[in-house]
């Protein structure tokens, strides 16, 4: 029976990459890659041979019906993305959807996602918290900031780098200067860093030393009186 194998791989580091997920990747009739270009480098890394087709956001919605033909014909597939695990602000839900809309089988493989490490190593409290990935670039992003004011659990973001400073500003406004915080950049890389605090002292961090590479800022809950 034909299946969809959803398969992490690495944010930074390559010994991340799973003996699991390389053996699917080597059995699989094809590999739905977000960047042709970067996967390559990953799987001739690991010595995977097998063909892969672009599947991104700019194209997902065009390509869904032949995957599914494709699937339905019996052939097995893996979704990757350019690094971390598919579906979490990356292609793959609506793949997912679609498979699972056709009774055909989805099976996502544990691996590398940017936001668990950066949670667990924050300090921040874990026990509960909400994923709210990327905000939004302008439309709806001060009513998202105002229902997140009023969050009580830990909150975990996307940023990029150019707009980390900005964003920290924006913190202030909303949560506070004095609002726990950690920004982790870089993880699993050479250059790791972590870097915990209240939002004022992560801004003047920030501020002096301008942040590069992926970013993931974990924001403490408003306290509860």
């Amino acid at each position: 029976m034909s299946k969809l194998y959803i398969v992490p791989t690495p944010i930074g580091n390559l010994e991340d990459m799973t003996f699991r997920a390389i053996r699917i990747l080597k059995e699989v009739d094809l590999i739905l890659a977000e960047d042709t270009r970067t996967s390559g480098k990953l799987l001739k890394h690991f010595e995977i041979g097998t063909h892969m087709h672009s599947h991104h956001m700019h194209n997902e919605h065009k390509t869904i019906d032949n995957i599914i033909a494709r699937l339905k014909a019996g052939e097995n597939i893996a979704l990757i993305s350019d690094a971390g695990t598919p579906a979490i602000s990356d292609p793959g839900f609506l793949l997912t959807r679609a498979c699972v809309e056709n009774k055909i089988e989805v099976e996502c493989l544990p691996g590398a996602t940017a936001f668990v490490p950066a949670l667990v190593n924050s300090g921040l409290p874990n026990d509960k918290f909400v994923f709210e990935g990327f905000l939004p670039d302008k439309k709806g992003k001060q009513t998202r900031y105002l229902a997140l004011a009023e969050e009580t659990r830990t909150m975990i973001l996307y940023v990029s780098p150019h707009k980390l400073v900005k964003t920290l500003m924006e913190f202030i406004t909303y949560f506070g200067e004095e609002r726990a915080i950690c920004v982790s950049r870089e993880l699993s890389k050479l250059h790791e860093e972590n870097v915990r605090g209240t939002v004022r002292e992560v801004l003047t961090h920030f501020e002096n030393k301008p942040p590069k590479g992926e970013i993931v800022v974990i924001v403490g809950g408003k306290a509860v009186k």
